[in-house]
């Protein structure tokens, strides 16, 4: 499933945050989009969820225009997954998991056997199926963030648009959640994520979007769009870009210059 930002402006009254942005991605693409706060990062996603409408250009999904689409129908192709926080009410993860229906049942209707049933099968597919009935509030980080993105997988939409997937999370959790999120563009998914560490761009996107000011500074793969001149451009602090051999081959990393000094 493609989608496609076209020459997307956004302003807030006199303050422009999106000039003439022009963007897309595919089935199969894990898309990184890095830049400093205030870049406009939330203000893309929230015109690629349909929840603001640019004032000019506009969002396309397999070449329709979002605007023609009823918020159900845009549910049906685009899902948001946000940062993991802590719950206001502790509902079970399978709970979590079905309020991906919210689009597809009406006001009175309840989830089928059939829908619980694939419900409990992306708990599975995302390796917290035992926790199925445990509260929300009463698991990691990381276990919170795969609800998440396990109510995202049963909304059924083949875009996924994740704000800041691991912010607050643990090592550990936040290369878990990171594999997964992987594995689902491997199965045809089109993820979309930002993040604040190029590093992650390196070691787990197939595509970047690097934005300051509101326009589109580079594009492309990690390894030829993210440079450390662009990085130190981006976020005000001398960066650099370094090419790491490992057992099972060579990739980049990025980190302050300051990082060598001894």
């Amino acid at each position: 499933m493609r989608i496609e930002a076209r020459g997307v402006e956004f302003s807030y009254k006199s303050r422009i945050v999106l000039r003439g942005l022009d963007f897309s991605a595919d089935s199969g693409d894990v898309v990184a989009v890095l830049g400093p706060n205030g870049v406009g990062k939330s203000t893309l996603f929230r015109c690629l969820l349909g929840f603001l409408r640019p004032q000019e250009g506009g969002v396309f999904i397999d070449g329709r225009d979002i605007r023609t689409m009823t918020s159900a129908e845009s549910a049906q192709h685009v899902a948001y997954i946000p940062q993991s926080v802590s719950p206001v009410f502790n509902y079970t993860v399978l709970d979590t998991a079905l309020m991906g229906l919210t689009s597809r049942l009406g006001a009175f209707q309840s989830p089928r056997a059939r829908d619980v049933e694939k419900a409990a099968e992306v708990l599975d597919s995302l390796g917290i199926a035992h926790l199925r009935y445990r509260g929300c509030g009463q698991i990691s980080g990381g276990e919170r963030q795969l609800a998440l993105l396990a109510r995202a997988l049963v909304q059924d939409a083949g875009i996924l648009i994740m704000d800041e997937p691991t912010a607050n999370l643990d090592y550990g959790n936040n290369w878990r959640v990171m594999e997964r999120v992987v594995s689902l563009a491997g199965n045809g998914y089109t993820v979309i994520f930002s993040t604040h560490d190029p590093n992650q761009a390196f070691f787990h996107a197939t595509q970047v979007l690097a934005m300051k000011g509101g326009k589109v500074e580079a594009t492309g793969p990690p390894r030829r769009a993210l440079s450390g001149e662009l990085l130190s451009e981006l976020y005000g602090m001398d960066a650099l870009v370094h090419e790491v051999m490992l057992s099972e081959g060579a990739t980049m990393v990025s980190l302050p210059a300051n990082a060598l000094r001894s």
